[in-house]
Formats: structure tokens, sequence, C-alpha cells
């Protein structure tokens, strides 16, 4: 188990991240605040030391794609209809001029948008991103490139190949 600083720090560092994550696969503020605590709940309760820190961001952000998995998986979640819930929710620091690239993005399958967010927001590469999601690499580099041509159609523009 982590103290209470250990806590802390991974919370301080890594906050913003778990809840990006979070907010990618998930349509209600309730349900991004709930997974944030599961995330560092799990984090508290491990006792496996992490190798660097980035094993330890990459294990966060996948314990978090995997607790949001299981919300849409959960019986509440299949057998009810949710509505839309208001404007006035937070966005996490998402800058203003954004919205219509954050909407594009969020338009776009879960697969696509994890790997955009994860390539663009993240910095994680394409190798990376398969070990983080455990798929092959060359499964990643289709997924990106599927996704930058579902943006580009839904933006109506033209974007640099990086």
């Amino acid at each position: 188990m982590k103290s209470e600083s250990e806590a802390s720090r991974a919370v301080e560092l890594y906050a913003d991240t778990v809840r990006r994550v979070c907010f990618l696969h998930l349509e209600s503020h309730s349900d991004v605040e709930d997974v944030f605590q599961e995330v560092f709940l799990k984090y508290v309760l491990r006792t496996a030391p992490f190798d660097s820190a980035e094993h330890e961001k990459a294990w966060l952000i996948r314990v978090a794609v995997n607790a949001c998995k299981d919300i849409h998986k959960s019986f509440f979640r299949r057998k009810v209809l949710f509505l839309k819930e208001l404007d006035s929710e937070p966005s996490y620091s998402m800058p203003e001029d954004s919205s219509d690239v954050l909407d594009a993005v969020l338009a776009l399958p879960e697969k696509y948008r994890d790997v955009i967010y994860l390539f663009y927001c993240e910095g994680y590469s394409a190798v990376e991103i398969a070990r983080l999601l455990g798929k092959s690499e060359n499964t990643i580099y289709t997924w990106l490139s599927r996704a930058k041509v579902k943006l580009k159609d839904a933006l109506g523009g033209d974007f640099a190949d990086e």
C-alpha cells in the first residue's frame, strides 16, 4: 500500500491525464469522477513497485481505460437510457477555441479516440501505444491513419502527417 505522500504526488502529477482519458470514454461528469477515484484507489492499494515514471503513468492510463470499459459493460449502463448532461460541465482544461476539434475527436470510435489522445496529447509513440493497449504496432499505425482521415473529413481541412 502506498503512503499518503506517494498518493498525493501521483494525483498531482497524473490527475489531469486520468481525467482526460476518462472524459474521452465517458459522457457523464459523475462517471468520470467515479473512475478517477477508482483509479487512484487502485494505485494506493498497489504494492508492486513501478519500473519508472513512464511505467507508472502508463499503468494509470491502462487502469483508467479498463475502468471506463467496465462502466460501459455494467448492467445499469446497458439497461438505462441517459439524458445528455448540461454543457456547464467542466471540460478538463480543454482550450475553448478547440471545441470543433474536441467534438470531432469525441465523435471518433473509441479505439481511434484512444490512439489520437495518446499520440498527440500524451506524446506516446505508436510502439508505446501498442504496448499500452495490448495491440500490434501495425494496428496502431492503421488506427492512427484512419483517425486522421476521419478528423480531416470532419473538420474539412488538411493536416500534416507526422
